[in-house]
Parts: structure tokens; sequence; C-alpha cells
């Protein structure tokens, strides 16, 4: 199972009608009800607004909308693609503005399932599905003399989202592989004679 990284749109123009379809990365079903209403709202221009999203570590939360479009015309193609790339916690919008000829159901579930496949294929040219790991935030402070060699330690483990903040001491906030944890932290104590308290 894979999550998209980044945002990507992908855009085509069928018959004059044109269908831009963008790609978000989400984690909670919440958020990606959220980001089809502000999708809704930036494109208050547009014909119709589909959306389907896949959520969950199985990719076992889904949602689609045709948006107006014929029922089963946009949202389930756009759905089929999206559980047929094996990934999840992914939102994919389509926005349509109607160039005045009508694309009956067989072109809409080709317009839509297309504009799903190029928005994937664009986001696997640019590399941007990346493995789903189960990752622990972690955050810990340290002096100024341990910096160097706790760079050096974190080369060694996956971490995601690396923050530093230079203060009177370094807190480094971020992200690591779940399965890394523990030993990440005893290399920590190890280095800082116990004085590094991960929390």
């Amino acid at each position: 199972m894979e999550v998209l990284k980044e945002y990507i749109n992908y855009e085509e123009t069928i018959k004059g009608s044109r269908f831009l379809s963008e790609l978000f990365p989400c984690s909670t079903q919440a958020e990606a009800r959220e980001l089809v209403k502000s999708q809704k709202a930036k494109y208050a221009d547009a014909t119709h607004v589909v959306h389907a999203f896949v959520i969950g570590p199985g990719a076992e939360v889904m949602g689609m909308s045709d948006d107006g479009e014929p029922s089963g015309t946009a949202g389930r193609p756009a759905l089929d693609v999206l559980r047929g790339r094996n990934c999840t916690n992914t939102v994919l919008t389509i926005t349509r503005w109607f160039g005045g000829t009508l694309l009956g159901t067989g072109g809409l579930v080709k317009a839509y399932g297309n504009g799903a496949k190029g928005v994937l294929a664009a986001a696997d040219e640019a590399g941007l599905f990346e493995e789903l790991v189960a990752k622990k935030a972690f955050t810990f402070s340290t002096d100024y003399a341990l910096y160097k060699l706790i760079k050096i330690t974190l080369e060694q483990f996956h971490i995601y989202n690396l923050t530093e903040d230079f203060g009177t001491e370094i807190t480094l906030t971020g992200e690591i592989r779940e399965d890394e944890h523990e030993l990440f932290i005893s290399k920590l104590l190890d280095i800082s004679n116990g004085k590094i308290i991960v929390k």
C-alpha cells in the first residue's frame, strides 16, 4: 500500500469541456470532506466537482460523489481507478467546466476514468508515492556539543518531517518509522549518557 506525498494535478479538454484532476494527501475522512468542500468553494464557477477518496491503512474508508453527473458516470470510475492503484490516504477531485457538448454516459465514464488515470500517472512519474509505513512522532532537546553526533545518528534511521529549533538548546522534532523507534531511543541515550529524554 502506498501513500501520496504531495499535491499534483492533471488537466485535459474533451469536446470543449475542461477537466481538472487533482490529487491530495489526506489522512482522515473528516479532512477529506473538508478538502472536497473547499474545492467546491474554490471552483464555484465549475459545472461539477466530482470526488473519490481512499483512507486508512488498508484503504478501508472510501467515498465518492458524481456531484450532479448521471449516477455512476463520474465518482465510481474515479474511485475504481484510485482503488486499482493500491494507494491510500488520497483524495481525488475532478472539476469539470462544461463546454457545450454532451458526452453521453459512456463518454463521461471514459472522461472521468481517464482524468483519474492521468493524474495518477503524473504522480507516479514525479515519484510522489511512497510506501505506507507506521510512524511515531518524537521530540527531544540536546546541547550543542552533541549536535554533530546526533546528526550522524539520525542518518542511520528513516526520519520524516524533521525540524530543528536552535535556542539555548537544540530541539529536534519529527517522525520515525515505528519499527525503528526503540533502537532510536536507545542510541540517543547511549550517545548522551542518558541525558536525552525523547518525548
